[in-house]
């Protein structure tokens, strides 16, 4: 498919991880094919991680509440109906004026097909195995059979079909200078000398059941710090940081808190700036991978093959010989997968991946 000076539309909204994973395919189209226009229907909070990008040419912020957030509140379903709605009366009007050639939709709901319709006489594409009655919108179904695929390499699926065949420097998330300065800023107000060894540490995510404990946070913050001199650094959303407070009271050492503190260009940043991550699987831990900064990644409901840091020279560390592992439960009366993680664990695989 000739893509020349065509427009073509991605309806990837949510989630922050998601956003990261459908970057390589982005930069694949728009360096095989410089001279398409590009345009990305997102979800205003995820809009930092592609603002910066050359290869989007065009952001299109839509805000529907999320319904499949465990924190979602009641009447959370009725005020996403009416959101999409609203977003769909307001990219008609706009996709009227200016409609897409192609639309690429690598969300494969119900709802990102309503999306994709609002674009007239536009070729659509999507998944074959979507659900929620998703391929009813296509017009071309993307074929994926192996069911261990990361999600980087099915969303590729789509590269291959475009004839657009990915480099390795498609693999990035793109950093805003002027985050770089805030960074850099903020790291001196704390302290942290260029020579020192610096711990992005994350240790929340959207499901209960990828939380690891506060004690084995904490413990393992302080090992870092006494033993191998270290400057440890908790970030997260302003909803995290309660609970980094609560690591932060049971350490005996001093960490850095950025936990709602940084916007999310700010956040990309601090992690570039890092040593390595170490966290549990969630946006910041792609983030990562595609910034280069190495991996330690704690896992239990979710799948690393699929949805592990993406690239060689990760650590993924779970307990071993569960059943039950990568149950893909939201909650659980039973977080063993996690809660048997010990931190002297973690801290051997963090000191053996950076030979510190």
């Amino acid at each position: 498919m000739v893509l020349d000076r065509k427009r073509i539309l991605l309806i990837k909204p949510s989630s922050l991880g998601d956003v990261v994973h459908t970057l390589p395919l982005v930069h694949a189209i728009k360096r095989n094919y410089p001279s398409c226009y590009i345009g990305w229907v997102i979800q205003g909070g995820f809009r930092g991680i592609i603002e910066s990008d050359p290869a989007v040419d065009e952001v299109i912020q839509i805000a529907i509440p999320s319904t499949s957030d465990p924190q979602a509140p009641r009447g959370a379903f009725i005020r996403a109906a009416a959101s999409t709605v609203s977003a769909i009366t307001q990219l008609r009007r706009r996709f009227r004026e200016r409609p897409y050639d192609l639309v690429l939709d690598l969300h494969a709901s119900f709802r990102s097909g309503l999306l994709g319709l609002t674009n007239p006489n536009g070729f659509r594409v999507g998944f074959r195995e979507a659900k929620e009655l998703n391929t009813w919108f296509q017009n071309h179904l993307i074929v994926t059979d192996n069911a261990s695929l990361h999600a980087v390499d099915k969303n590729l699926a789509f590269a291959d079909y475009l004839g657009c065949e990915p480099s390795p420097d498609d693999f990035q998330v793109i950093v805003n200078p002027a985050a770089r300065d805030a960074v850099r800023a903020f790291l001196e107000e704390q302290g942290v000398e260029p020579s020192d060894r610096l711990v992005y540490a994350n240790p929340s995510a959207r499901w209960e059941t990828k939380f690891w404990t506060v004690h084995g946070w904490a413990e393992l913050a302080d090992s870092l710090v006494d033993r191998k001199d270290a400057r440890v650094v908790f970030a997260g959303s302003p909803q995290d940081a309660s609970y980094v407070g609560l690591i932060a009271e049971r350490m005996k050492s001093q960490p850095i808190v950025a936990a709602g503190k940084l916007t999310l260009e700010e956040a990309v940043a601090l992690i570039e700036a890092a040593d390595v991550y170490v966290g549990v699987d969630s946006g910041p831990m792609h983030i990562s991978a595609f910034v280069g900064t190495p991996v330690v990644a704690l896992f239990g409901p979710t799948d690393p093959e699929k949805v592990g840091p993406y690239g060689p020279g990760r650590r993924v560390i779970r307990v071993q010989d569960l059943d039950c592992l990568a149950c893909r439960k939201r909650s659980c009366g039973n977080r063993r997968c996690l809660e048997g993680l010990d931190a002297q664990t973690v801290f051997d695989e963090t000191v053996k991946l950076m030979g510190w």
